[in-house]
Formats: C-alpha cells, structure tokens, sequence
C-alpha cells in the first residue's frame, strides 16, 4: 500500500504541516516585531517620568519625608480628594440623566440636545472659570446689574463650591457621552421584560438598566477624575489649593526638587483611583449586555417634558450660553485700559496653537497604531501591556508631564531644551492613549479573515494591512487624531512649563492676559480657541455616531 496514501487520509502531509509550521512561525516573528516597536515606543513615552524619581533623589531622604508628611501636604491631599470626589458625583447625576433623556424618552428636540449636551467639552475650563468670576465674582455683572436693588455683595464664588461648579460643566459630558454609547447598545427587550412583571419604569431602570449601563457610567467617571485631578487653571482661577496648584508655584519659585515630590505625590493618588475603577470595572464583568433586536420604546415624558427641557436648557445655559455671552460682551466692551498692558492679540498665535495641535495629532496616531493593532490582535496576553502603560501618560496631570520634561531638558538634553519638539512630545505623551483607544475599537471591527485571504493572494502583511484594514480603519483614524487636536488646543499647565521663548499659543495669551485682568484683550482668542475646538468636537460626533439617535 502507498504510503504516502495513508498519510494523506491520516491527516495534512508533512509538507502541508512543514508549510504550517513555517507560516505561524512567521506570524509568531511579526508579532514580535510589532511587540518590539509598540515596546520601544511605550517605553520612550515614560522616559520622562525616571527624571521625577531622580529630582526626588538629589532632594534627599530627610527632606522627601518632611515634604511629605507636612500639613500642607496634607492639606493639598484633603482639597485634591475633595475635589475630585464633588466633581465626580456632580457629573454623574448630570452626564446619566442626559444620556438617558437623549437615548430613551420622548424628550421634545431630541437630536438638538443629543448635540448640545456633548459641546461644553470644546470650552476649556479655565476659560469657563474667569468668565464665571467675571458674571459672578466681586464686583461682576450679576453684582453690577444687582447694585441697584441694593444688593451690594454676593456669596462667594470661589474656593471649593466655585472650583466644583465650573469643572463638573466641562467634564460631565465625559459620563454623558460613555453612558449613553452604552444606552445605545443595550437591549431594550431585557427592560421591556421587566415591565412585564408589573415592575415600575423606576425600578426597571435601577434593577436592569442601572447595572448594565454601569461599566459605561464608570469609564466615565475615571476620565472625569483624571480630568480634575490633572487641571490647573480652573483651581487657580478660584483660588483652590490643589497638587496642580502648589506644583506650579513651586516651580515659579525654582524649587524643582519640591515640585517634583509633589509631582510623585499626585501619581500616587492618580493611581489609587486608577486602581478604584479596575475593581469597580471588575465587579462589573458580566454586567454589559450585547445590542439585542431592538431598543425598548421610548419612555413618554408626559408632564415630565417641560422639567426634562428645562433641565436641558439650565445646563446648556451654564455650560455654553454663560461663557460665550460673557466673552461677546468682553469683545463689545474691551478692558479700560489694555493698551497699557502691552497685549496685543496676533491671529499668529491661532496658528501656532493649531501647528502644534495638528503635529501631535499626526505623531499620536502614527505612534498609537502599532500599539492599537498589536493589543486587538496579538494572541499573547502581554500584547496590551505596551497600550496599558502608554495610558500612564494620560492619567499623569499635563503639569507634572511638563515638570518632568523640563527637568530631562534641563539636566540631560540641552540641545532639545526650550524647542517645539519637547512641547509636541509633551502632548503626545499625555493623549497618544485617547488615538490608541478609538483605533483600537476600529481594528476590533475588522474581520480577521479579511487579512488572511489578502495574505493567501500573495499579499505582504504590510501590503495587506494597507490595502484591507487601513481602510475601514480610517473613520477610527480620523475621529482619534480629532479628538487629540482637540485636547492639545485646549492643554494649559504643560504649554505654560514648555512654551519655546517668543512662540505664543492662543491659551498662554489668553492665560496672561487673564491673569493681567485684561478681559477684553481675552475675547477674540477665547472666541477664535472655541470655534476651532467646535469644528474638531463635530468630527468626534459624526464619526461616533453621537450626533443622532
């Protein structure tokens, strides 16, 4: 009998198995060529962060231990906790009542709101902080309008209530947009299902909705965290100590050491609270079901829709109608005066912040790739460690980034020191991980075997990525480079540490002049910063679908 016969009724010959072994020790070789880049890069992304350690090393022992467990400290731990607490819990109660408004009820212009409730992430905060102090602080419009009913003085607008207020309308949309991408996949024969058993839509909503949709509320909550944790100008502006704070008057007063124990200090708590979310993320496995048939119908308001409206609209007023009304009313009547301060605005410096922005945009997505497709289709389980430890930059406040480049400049780089390129590594560090993510999502919706019937034509795996998932991965580029353009025009405490000499971005102008209490001369860039953003918040909203229902 043939022998070759029986081998191929036992099973593939041992060339079709040698032929086997050869492709996946190929597969296994370009995975870990693609391990190896998305390595290199993650790890050129923390480089910075070894030049903290060794600034607090040179302070020394004594002085680390005395910093730390000073009242001060404390006392900085308390506001930041507090803060970051209020914030938090403040956007949750705003950011699920809107998502569920906008996703499952008959609310009155449903589209317009769905819109609407998403663009308060185009205002930067800081921005919304002075024109808040300019409606409500001393001697403000609210008090100027008031004076002559005899109100001379109204409660105080800053500290922590002021401090809380602005920064929960420019992070709630944060929970909204997550909370309602999870609303939107959910399947609304499970609620439907529950109202068959006489349960209430109360009682349907927090017995079934509630804990499928609390994965979606928790990511939220985390970037809203981060968001307060890391931001500088809003707890200036009301005059809030918090780490970001102190941090930045350390380093004014060139006490780098102490800044950077600080600085180690607020990566200590940002990773408490990082690791508070996986364990909440964890009790949650299971929660999220899968989009079903069909939604369930939508909940009629009834006498509800006047109150849900105006709910809608208390917010939009604040969150949008307040700080672009104060600055038109800053553009009409310009500070007295501001000629003197010697501030004058160059539409320059628009071009400048979009350069810089659309650089970091471009290197985010170029850098971000390898790290999104090796962690959506590695079959190691370390194939996501590189796109984990890029999110460190993200979770790391735009301060303590800059302080750490600055210190690196300073000590090891002095060629590099006070150029553009460590300010676009500065924001490729920090937002690099919001490219990773909506890359990521879009290499998952590839169909795998797509790329395997290009490579069994004869297609090299760079061939075939280009001509199969680069395509249909293209929307995830574009909505990812967007979303960090967006983020880069409005980063303030990094731009502040690391802005080359004589090359004004629109939110260090904006910055100074705020700070020169030159409102008017802050109108136009504030304006012009927030017409730009818009434009890139819409590409974020066609392309994740946000913009219907």
């Amino acid at each position: 009998m043939d022998s070759t016969t029986d081998a191929g009724d036992d099973g593939p010959s041992w060339p079709q198995q040698l032929h086997a072994r050869a492709a996946l020790v190929r597969q296994r070789f370009r995975e870990l060529g693609l391990a190896a880049v998305a390595t290199l890069i993650a790890a050129l992304l923390l480089i910075p962060f070894v030049w903290l350690l060794e600034e607090a090393r040179i302070v020394g022992f004594d002085e680390v231990v005395a910093i730390v467990f000073s009242a001060s400290t404390g006392e900085i731990i308390l506001n930041s906790l507090l803060l970051t607490g209020s914030v938090t819990a403040c956007s949750i109660l705003i950011g699920v009542p809107l998502a569920v408004l906008t996703v499952q009820t008959d609310l009155p212009f449903r589209r317009f709101w769905t819109v609407v409730a998403a663009l308060p992430l185009v205002i930067p905060s800081y921005i919304g902080a002075f024109a808040f102090v300019s409606a409500f602080g001393p001697r403000g419009v609210l008090q100027g309008a008031l004076a002559p009913l005899g109100i001379q003085e109204l409660p105080e607008i800053y500290g922590l209530f002021g401090a809380t207020l602005v920064l929960t309308l420019y992070t709630y949309p944060y929970v909204y947009l997550t909370t309602r991408a999870s609303l939107l996949s959910f399947d609304g024969t499970v609620v439907e299902a529950a109202r068959t058993l006489n349960h209430s839509r109360w009682e349907a909503f927090r017995r079934v909705t509630l804990p499928q949709i609390k994965p979606g509320i928790a990511a939220g909550a985390l970037l809203v965290a981060l968001y307060t944790l890391s931001d500088f100008g809003t707890p200036q502006i009301m005059r809030y100590d918090v780490f970001t704070r102190m941090i930045y008057v350390r380093y004014n007063n060139f006490l780098l050491g102490r800044a950077a124990v600080l600085s180690l200090l607020l990566l200590v708590l940002t990773i408490v609270i990082l690791t508070l979310e996986s364990r909440i993320s964890a009790n949650s496995e299971g929660a999220h079901v899968s989009s079903g048939s069909r939604r369930a119908g939508r909940i009629n308001l009834g006498w509800w829709k006047l109150p849900a409206v105006g709910f809608c609209a208390l917010i939009a007023g604040l969150g949008l109608a307040l700080p672009v009304g104060i600055l038109v009313m800053w553009l009409r009547r310009p500070s007295p005066g501001f000629a003197e301060g010697g501030f004058t605005f160059q539409f320059g410096y628009v071009l400048n912040s979009m350069s810089v922005s659309l650089a970091a945009a471009v290197i985010a997505v170029i850098v971000g790739l390898p790290l999104a497709y090796l962690s959506a289709r590695s079959s190691s389980r370390f194939g996501s460690l590189p796109e984990r430890a890029s999110y460190i930059g993200y979770a790391t406040p735009g301060v303590v980034v800059g302080l750490a480049l600055l210190v690196f400049g300073i000590r090891y780089a002095r060629v590099l020191y006070g150029t553009i390129f460590v300010l676009v590594f500065a924001y490729v560090i920090r937002f690099v991980p919001q490219a990773v993510g909506t890359m990521k999502s879009s290499v998952l919706q590839v169909d795998p075997t797509y790329v395997e019937a290009a490579r069994s034509m004869g297609d090299t795996p760079l061939r075939s990525f280009r001509r199969v998932v680069l395509p249909q991965i293209t929307p995830g580029i574009i909505a990812g480079g967007a979303l960090v353009f967006l983020t880069t025009m409005k980063e303030l405490p990094a731009t502040l540490i690391l802005k080359p000499l004589g090359s004004e971005t629109v939110v260090t102008y904006v910055w100074q002049v705020q700070e020169a209490a030159y409102y008017g001369q802050a109108a136009v860039p504030a304006l012009a910063l927030i017409g730009v953003s818009a434009l890139s918040m819409l590409i974020i909203l066609r392309q994740n679908g946000y913009d219907g229902t």
